[in-house]
Parts: C-alpha cells; structure tokens; sequence
C-alpha cells in the first residue's frame, strides 16, 4: 500500500536513537562559483539544534530524494530550484530509516532567506572554512566524503546506435522510434539520477559517497536515428551528419581539450570506438549497464 502525504514524525532504531522522518529525510548542498556552501544555522530547539547543516528535512511518502530536498530547502531558505544544476546524490540508509543528500551547483546567484522558524541563519560558507563550524554530527560525518567529490566534472557520450543494437528487440524496423526510447529513458533517469558505479571507476564507499550522479550527457545519433525526438533539455543529442564514430570520437576530444580534468565516458561495445577513445582519455563501459541502469529507475 503506498502512503500519501506529510511523514513528520520520529523514527527509533533498535539502539533508542531517533530519526526525524518517517520516510526518511532529505537535504541540500548548494556550492556557488564562488566555492561557498549553503549553511543552516539550526535552532536551538531542533535536533541537534545550534549545530550547522544543510537545508533538508522530512521526505513526504509519495516524493522522490531530490523532491524532498528542494521542497524542503524551498521552504526553509528560498532555495529556486531552478537555480540549480544537479551533480550526484549520497544515501545513508539504515534499512528502518534513511537520509539523502542531494548535490547540486548554483548556476543562478540567488539570495538564501530564512523563510521558517527552524533556522538561526543562513550563510555561504566558504568550502575551506566549514570545518571550522560546530556541524550537525551526521553531516560533519558525511562531509569528508561529499567534499571529494564536488569538484568531479562528469560527461557521458551515448554511442546510440550501438546501444540500441544491443539487444533484439526489433530496433531495426523503427531506427528513429527505437532512439526516441532511449532518448526518453535517460530523461526519465533525470529524475533519481544514473547509478554512481556507471560513471565511476568503481562503487564508492564510506559515509558521503555518490550513490547516484547527474553527468552532462550526450547521445550521439547517426543515420536513420538522426529523426528521433527529445523534449527534454536536459539531454544534449547530437546529430551526426555523417559516421557516428567520427562524431563521438570529435566529440571526446573537443571535451578532453576543453576540460582536461573532466571525467570523460563513453557508452559502447564497439571495441575500435572504445580504443579510439580511451587514447583521448575517456573511460569507457559497455550498452549493458547503461541499460539495466535505466531499466531500474
């Protein structure tokens, strides 16, 4: 049975120590170009009240992670969501409770307000100087692990034709309409992001970690596919007028040049792309775990 609505209220774990959410909990990093993080100062009647944290609270039953940290630092600070740009998410999950953060780049300067009672004050701290905060122990806990990974640049390139050739399903008698569903599948991903390991070199772990990432993403069309459709703005596509290797291999490199420290990976099984590639320094990782990935979300 699904649940609906509000979910304030405490949680207990086996050991008596209590959790604020009772579909777990939600909050929001925001780092500007400055290289300052939003802050709460948390009252002193809160949990952990007089610590400093991230603008975050109870998730509602029906909402997703991302969902309930914007809707929450929204209330709180006047946080637009549309300011944002998503970057990856950290889940600490208890099994009985859990707690989300969500990663994001402030790509419009907005001005944070203290909107409700649960903040003391609201501060862009720089990144350097948090350490020097009293911080609520879960996310003095979590920060190590967050803060090594904010200045990761991730971009994906989509070999489209050789994902949707991967698997059987007919793709060859709609080129165009099996594209558009690939295409549709990683602007679904948008909403819960792509799994950290996909991008990655291996799994994360310890407290902070991704576990899912927002990359730039590029699906590369060719041929027929070139017809395909995409409404979300989210997906660059890219609409190769000749080779579609040609295309993403210009593409890599126009990245790796113009972003030496990005991490770049490419989605293929084409061992002549992937060797092309990986010589430009991309990573890359087969159709496959792309498409469970998006199977799963």
């Amino acid at each position: 049975m699904t649940i609906h609505g509000p979910a304030d209220g405490w949680v207990e774990s086996p050991d008596g120590r209590r959790f604020w959410g009772r579909a777990g909990a939600a909050g929001l990093l925001a780092i500007d170009a400055d290289d300052r993080v939003l802050l709460q100062h948390r009252a002193e009647w809160s949990h952990f009240g007089g610590t400093w944290g991230l603008p975050g609270g109870a998730r509602q039953f029906d909402e997703s992670a991302v969902e309930g940290a914007l809707r929450e630092s929204g209330e709180e600070a006047a946080v637009p969501g549309e300011s944002l740009r998503l970057l990856f998410a950290s889940a600490l999950d208890l099994g009985f409770w859990s707690y989300s953060t969500i990663v994001a780049r402030v790509v419009t300067p907005f001005d944070a307000v203290v909107a409700d009672a649960e903040s003391l004050e609201l501060r862009w701290v720089p990144r350097a100087e948090i350490d020097g905060l009293s911080l609520h122990p879960g996310f003095a806990t979590s920060w190590p692990g967050l803060a090594g990974y904010l200045d990761l640049d991730v971009r994906l390139v989509v070999d489209a034709a050789n994902v949707v050739g991967s698997r059987p399903d007919g793709w060859w008698r709609d080129r165009a309409g099996a594209a558009t569903r690939l295409l549709g599948g990683l602007a679904a991903a948008q909403t819960v992001g792509l799994p950290a390991s996909l991008v990655l070199d291996e799994s994360p772990q310890g407290p902070g970690a991704p576990t899912s990432w927002w990359p730039e993403t590029t699906v590369v069309l060719e041929g027929e596919a070139r017809a395909a459709e995409s409404s979300d703005a989210a997906i660059d596509v890219l609409r190769a007028p000749g080779d579609g290797d040609g295309a993403i291999v210009a593409h890599v490199e126009q990245l790796t040049q113009r972003s030496p420290e990005a991490r770049v990976v490419v989605v293929t099984a084409d061992r002549e792309l992937a060797g092309r590639v990986e010589r430009l320094g991309a990573s890359v990782v087969g159709p496959r775990r792309l498409l469970d990935a998006l199977a799963s979300d």
